[in-house]
Parts: C-alpha cells; structure tokens; sequence
C-alpha cells in the first residue's frame, strides 16, 4: 500500500500521461474485448452452448450499451486527465480528488461505464459463456475498489475523501439536479 501510496503523489507529465492513458485504452477498449468475443467462442464450441437472441436484437442491444459504456467511461477518464492531472491507471494517479461530473452520480462511474461497454459486446456475441466472460471485469475491479484503492484516496485525500464518500454512492449511479 505504501509503495502505490508513493507512485500516486508523483506528479507526471501530459505527455506519461497520455502515454498511460493510450495503453489503458488498448487494455480496455481492444484487448479485453476480444477476450470476451475469443474466449467465448472457445467456451460455446467446448461446452455446446447455444447462442442467444436474435442477431438484429443482439446488435441493436449491443450497439446502445457498447456507446453508452465508451462515452460514460471515456468521459471519466477525460476528467481524471484534466481536472485531477492523472489518470484511471493506478500508478499515475490523479493528484486532486475529483469530485465533478461524473464523480458526482457515483464514485466509480468508470465501472458502470466499461461493464456496459462489456455486457454489450458480449450481446453482440450472443453468447452465454461472453455474458459470463464479461463479468469477470466488474467482479474484479469491485474488489480492488474495496480493498486497495478506497484505503489509497482515505490515506491521500483524508477528510476531503472520506466526506465525497459519505456523501456519493459507490457503484449505483445517482442522477440528481
């Protein structure tokens, strides 16, 4: 904890920034996509799972949750990069506590963002086995969230962290006025 505590109050510049940011989009924009779409083909020929849906219904479901998913997601990082001068990659972490649209509906609106943009391209795949692929993400970060990064932002931000977070749901977005 003391060593990500560390790495997360080095200031970086735009340039590490933007580097770290391109990387995490290829992680989580290209490379695990098609872990889902591959590995669920491996799994349905394996265990001879049908698929779901209708190809036209998969594609349109798949199509309102893969854009809503990048643009929510994509949205925090644009905030993370600008307003917080970091990023969603642990080791270049924001320096302010970023506590604006989106981070106002909930604390983790990146979640609900990439989990859509998986569960729709596990619709697209029409795939019980990609459904399933596609929560491994949401399962894992969650437990990260809660174990390591919420006791980080306690440990750099304090109070101010600890009053966002009393105030701000976790997961579920709130949509106020």
């Amino acid at each position: 904890m003391n060593r990500l505590k560390k790495w997360s109050e080095r200031e970086y510049g735009k340039a590490q920034r933007m580097i770290a940011v391109i990387l995490g989009g290829i992680v989580f924009w290209i490379i695990i996509p098609l872990f889902i779409v591959v590995g669920s083909s491996f799994m349905d020929s394996w265990l001879s799972l049908p698929r779901f849906f209708h190809r036209s219904v998969n594609t349109v479901i798949a199509l309102v949750l893969m854009v809503a998913g990048w643009l929510f997601a994509n949205w925090t990082v644009k905030v993370q990069f600008s307003f917080g001068k970091g990023t969603p990659i642990p080791l270049i972490a924001t320096q302010k506590l970023v506590v604006k649209r989106p981070y106002t509906y909930c604390r983790n609106p990146m979640t609900p963002g990439t989990t859509a943009f998986y569960w729709g391209v596990a619709a697209w795949a029409g795939s019980i086995s990609a459904l399933i692929l596609a929560l491994i993400y949401p399962v894992g970060i969650l437990i990260y969230i809660k174990l390591v990064e919420e006791k980080e932002l306690e440990q750099r931000f304090g109070f101010e962290y600890r009053e966002y977070k009393r105030r701000t749901p976790f997961l579920i977005p709130r949509f106020r006025r």
